[in-house]
């Protein structure tokens, strides 16, 4: 999402919403990774938690980083938030993937997947804001800036119909394929929410498909194990999803 103003004092709908949802969801029944993240970007957002930025200022962007060299918004960018909107919906998302992969996988191997991909999605954003200024000569893409886990959620829903058998999924009230789902919810976000980043939401689904189906995904497994000493095991239906990429 594109950055904006932010961090009123007063207590904002969308955080009433979040917490609502939370209680409904259960607190006790999403996992402590998970909780811990959205607690710690709820009091971000809020501007509880002192940092020596501004959300605004805390945007990635290619020229940031190319020219300027801000690595500070190449990690920052992915939990800061632009509105209590976008806070509530993407950590309501959040809980209900986190959760499940986290149980999945083990609280630490999730923490380090989702540092990895937060990197991975940073990385992806800015390549591909930079190919598309070279390919169009719009040099618009070059300086658009995004903050948002949204990049990162996609990912983890690419990961997460990764791990599930092929079905249907209701996507704005279509029914398509679970394979395809994830690019059809793109092209909604696109369409309907105008200050949404397509090029950060398309950069989390390359990097969730980089796990998913190459070889890339081992390595990031193989290293996992390597610091946490659990390996990271995954359903039949993902192996062979990997395996058939390979072909």
């Amino acid at each position: 999402m594109r950055p904006v103003q932010r961090r009123q004092q007063n207590l904002q709908y969308g955080l009433y919403l979040l917490f609502m949802q939370a209680v409904n969801i259960g607190v006790d029944k999403i996992s402590p990774a998970t909780l811990i993240g959205v607690i710690l970007q709820a009091l971000l957002y809020m501007g509880l938690i002192k940092v020596p930025w501004n959300a605004e200022d805390a945007c990635i962007s290619a020229v940031k980083i190319f020219k300027y060299r801000d690595w500070r918004s190449f990690i920052v960018s992915n939990f800061e938030h632009g509105s209590d909107m976008h806070l509530y919906y993407n950590m309501v998302s959040f809980i209900l993937k986190g959760t499940y992969l986290e149980v999945k996988y083990g609280t630490p191997n999730f923490v380090l997947l989702i540092a990895l991909f937060s990197i991975g999605c940073s990385s992806m954003f800015v390549f591909l804001a930079y190919a598309l200024m070279q390919f169009t000569g719009d040099y618009g893409y070059y300086t658009m800036c995004a903050i948002g886990f949204s990049s990162v959620l996609f990912a983890l829903k690419v990961l997460t119909i990764c791990e599930e058998d092929d079905r249907y999924r209701d996507v704005g009230g279509l029914r398509v394929p679970s394979r395809l789902s994830i690019w059809v919810e793109l092209v909604l976000i696109y369409l309907l929410v105008p200050n949404s980043s397509f090029v950060g939401h398309l950069g989390g689904i390359l990097v969730g498909c980089l796990y998913c189906y190459t070889s890339v995904g081992e390595l990031i497994d193989n290293l996992i194990y390597m610091i946490t000493g659990v390996p990271i095991i995954h359903e039949e239906q993902f192996y062979r999803r990997r395996i058939l990429s390979f072909r």
